[in-house]
């Protein structure tokens, strides 16, 4: 027995025992480690996932669109928008465009579950050796969930946050859904969200027409929009449309053939000017009155479509005519301080539809509508409600007033009169309705009105369309209260419409993103006056055109009835004209109250602008003649008198009547107050 030896073998019993603990400590404190880990990671994944939204709401993907308006005609005229989107199905798009945005951004994304492990793992590196996060390496489907889900901010708990969420997108959709997402919702630089806008902002075209070189342009610019921006840095654009290019040949989606010709292709960018708006004021109350009843969100973000009355080339013409009487105006009377101001108003007499309107000679400087907020004085223009009112009430076009010197009890005045007087100064005596209308005398127009009663006037004028508060008083006959163009156009409007009211709309319809109507406008017209009471003041009103106030516009060469206005110390100048068909009214003044010039009445600052614009307006159309409507008879009477007249005489025309008020004698005629004559100093409105 080698009594030595048992030592030895006690000894490396201890020592495997110590060996067997130490590997048992070991793999204990990995299997603690690793259930840490596990815990750690389930944390921080409860933490991270507890507050990601669901991704099944991206079938019912609704992104900020734009509101698009639509003349009469269908043509787009202008968007409302706080992000230029315009949606396009995948299925629409060249599959170029779509491989240019696949190689430039995510070539692996076909074969990768939403996230990039690769792509990841070098942008790692390279933030670990700039000591900061310098590079995202995000696919395609992290980009939808970082725009759709998440804050642009740059750590990593967002980062693991967007590849969460971008793996459950990648199982939830297919990968065309993911792109149909991707290119609809991406910024590609100046104001354009998705590749619809994009195409239509750079190219001036729609995403199906783009051709390789556009697409590869486009497709070079999520990296950084404003830097590769080929109206601001072409050649670095042009740069980066080669990269896009050289990864679409690396890819095997084209050749080296293509990407040489489309790099040699020239490019043909849209102007980064904006689009000059042809109708400024009008969209302007267009934006507002949706704004105002659908809220802000309904307007910018739903992508309504609404389509307008609005004919573009009547508003050309309109707007061209505006422009080129108020230059001659300056040039006439040299202004040296301000830009004279004007406006005109179109509505078709027959449904209401506005079809042109100017408010003003640059949207730009001054967005303030002259032709639907501006209250102006209408002066002589009014008249023709007065008139109205008047046939209405009894007297015929040969009913006699007498033209004299009155004056009137005036507390406002210094002296306590008010000494009306006629434009010429002049005084006719024993004159017809007719006369004075076609010739504007304010004195007969004064006493007509005295004679109806001025609240029976101002409860005509209301029911013809006239809305802003009226002088109860006979300074009213002269056309004192301040009105709008619009109030003035409908009103005129009953007169060309045979009695009927219609209301005016600027709106035809509105259609949501999905098709659903929000409103449908319906034509509104009321009868509200004798069709053959209308006649009567249009017949008259046509001899203004003729041989009256108005007289400038007979070039024309069609029927046409209008009236002329001119306030005190021409400070507005007026003048509201109509066919059967269309109504037109033009104001011509300056914001801050003065005088135009002592020639610049009506008939001379607004009538000319009338006419240029009318001529195109109504070119080509067939010329109409005013109905007439059953209760009118004509009769051959004296013009100077009023009286029948038998036979021939260079002195008799044909006037109408009502239907049994033919005159049979001079007592039948002649009205006068009892206002007494004294000499005539005041002033007075054209």
């Amino acid at each position: 027995m080698n009594i030595k030896g048992r030592p030895a073998r006690n000894a490396g019993k201890r020592k495997s025992s110590r060996l067997t603990n130490f590997g048992a400590l070991i793999l204990a404190a990995i299997l603690l480690l690793a259930v840490l880990a596990i815990v750690g990671a389930s944390a921080l994944y409860y933490v991270v996932i507890r507050d990601l939204p669901s991704v099944t709401t991206l079938r019912d993907y609704r992104p900020s669109i734009a509101t698009r308006v639509y003349a009469d005609n269908d043509e787009l005229i202008d968007e409302f928008f706080l992000e230029d989107r315009k949606i396009i199905h995948i299925s629409e798009i060249p599959k170029q465009v779509i491989q240019a945005f696949v190689a430039a951004e995510d070539t692996r994304f076909y074969s990768h579950r939403g996230f990039d492990i690769q792509s990841i793992s070098r942008a790692f590196l390279k933030n670990i050796e700039a000591g900061k996060v310098v590079q995202g390496g995000s696919t395609i489907t992290q980009q939808v969930a970082k725009a759709l889900y998440l804050s642009p901010e740059r750590s990593y708990i967002r980062k693991i946050k967007e590849a969460i969420l971008a793996y459950k997108i990648d199982r939830y959709l297919t990968k065309d859904e993911i792109l149909n997402l991707y290119l609809n919702h991406i910024y590609l630089g100046h104001g354009t969200y998705g590749i619809e806008a994009a195409s239509q902002g750079y190219f001036g075209k729609s995403a199906r027409e783009l051709t390789l070189s556009e697409a590869a342009l486009l497709a070079g610019l999520p990296k950084a929009p404003s830097s590769y921006s080929p109206f601001l840095y072409y050649e670095k654009a042009r740069q980066r449309q080669a990269y896009v290019l050289e990864r679409m040949v690396d890819d095997g989606y084209i050749t080296a053939a293509q990407k040489e010709g489309a790099l040699s292709a020239p490019l043909r960018l849209r102007s980064i000017r904006p689009k000059e708006k042809i109708a400024p004021y009008f969209i302007e109350h267009v934006r507002r009155y949706v704004q105002e009843k659908y809220g802000s969100d309904v307007l910018y973000k739903e992508g309504l479509e609404i389509h307008t009355t609005l004919d573009i080339e009547m508003q050309k013409a309109a707007r061209d005519a505006v422009e080129r009487g108020l230059k001659e105006l300056e040039e006439r009377e040299g202004y040296q301080h301000g830009l004279v101001q004007g406006a005109l108003l179109t509505m078709d007499a027959r449904t209401g539809a506005i079809r042109a309107m100017v408010g003003g000679r640059n949207y730009s400087i001054s967005e303030f509508n002259r032709a639907t907020q501006s209250r102006r004085q209408p002066g002589s223009a009014f008249k023709p409600i007065i008139y109205t009112a008047a046939f209405d009430k009894g007297m015929t076009p040969v009913t006699r007033l007498v033209d004299a010197p009155v004056v009137f009890s005036d507390p406002s005045s210094p002296d306590g009169l008010w000494k009306p007087k006629n434009f010429d100064g002049k005084f006719l005596g024993p004159t017809t309705v007719r006369t004075a209308l076609v010739q504007s005398r304010n004195i007969v127009t004064i006493k007509i009105l005295q004679e109806i009663g001025v609240d029976y006037a101002a409860a005509y004028a209301v029911n013809m369309g006239i809305d802003s508060p009226l002088n109860r008083n006979l300074s009213l006959a002269l056309g004192t209260s301040g009105v709008t163009l619009l109030e003035m156009v409908r009103a005129y409007g009953v007169l060309a419409n045979q009695g009927q009211k219609a209301t005016p709309f600027f709106i035809k319809r509105i259609v949501d993103r999905t098709g659903h109507v929000f409103e449908e406008s319906q034509v509104r017209v009321e009868q509200v006056i004798d069709p053959a009471v209308a006649f009567i003041s249009t017949h008259v009103m046509q001899d203004v055109v003729e041989s009256g106030t108005g007289r400038r516009v007979r070039s024309i060469g069609r029927p046409v009835a209008g009236k002329t206005g001119t306030t005190d110390d021409t400070r507005d100048a007026w003048f509201i004209g109509f066919t059967p068909s269309l109504v037109t009214g033009v104001w011509v003044g300056f914001d801050q109250e003065r005088s135009l010039g002592r020639q610049e009445v009506g008939g001379r600052a607004a009538a000319p602008i009338w006419l240029y614009y009318m001529e195109q307006a109504l070119k080509g159309k067939p010329i109409e003649v005013f109905p007439v409507p059953d209760g009118i008879v004509f009769a051959k009477v004296d013009e100077r008198t009023g009286l029948p007249v038998k036979g021939a005489s260079k002195d008799a025309i044909f006037e109408c009547f009502l239907d049994g008020t033919v005159p049979d004698n001079a007592d039948r005629l002649l009205i006068d107050s009892d206002q007494q004559g004294l000499p005539n100093d005041g002033g007075d409105i054209y």
